[in-house]
């Protein structure tokens, strides 16, 4: 294990680290200095606490939120899918098809009557339903697909409390 693994598993976030990260995940674009005024610390630890951060994988990325609605990809759609058969290749082959289709914003391996749960950003029902059947139904693998349509979003938070 090399030293900054064991560093990042054993590192504390202490409470300017978590101000960092909280002040960061509201606005990414904060200046340097204005994220130390922020947090009540000079530049320079600020500007080598966010490096830290970012080295050690706790900032995994800066990203801008794009209204879906406003680029034509605002009907999103919950869709489980079962695969036939269930192993390290099938799962690898999957992973590899959902990776390369644009479409499919998240995806999660999941327990229960499913194996896996992909949020799918569309312009329309008709577009899906051409999606279904020309790409992901494609996949030799998936014995069931189910689809749940998000008719509006109440909730959807871009990161995690710290």
């Amino acid at each position: 294990m090399s030293n900054e693994t064991e560093l990042r598993e054993h590192y504390k976030l202490d409470e300017k680290d978590t101000a960092i990260l909280r002040a960061l995940q509201n606005n990414a674009r904060l200046t340097n200095k204005e994220l130390a005024a922020k947090i009540h610390l000079s530049t320079t630890p600020t500007f080598e606490r966010v490096k830290r951060l970012e080295r050690l994988g706790f900032i995994k990325q800066y990203a801008t939120i794009i209204d879906a609605g406003k680029v034509n990809k605002g009907f999103a759609v919950f869709c489980s899918i079962k695969l036939k058969t269930v192993n390290s290749e099938s799962a690898l082959a999957f992973t590899r098809l959902i990776n390369k289709i644009e479409e499919v914003t998240e995806c999660y391996n999941i327990s229960g009557s499913f194996d896996y749960l992909l949020r799918i950003q569309a312009p329309d029902m008709k577009y899906y339903q051409q999606f279904l059947l020309n790409v992901i139904g494609h996949h030799e693998n998936i014995a069931t697909i189910q689809s749940t349509f998000v008719m509006e979003e109440i909730k959807h938070l871009y990161g995690v409390s710290v």
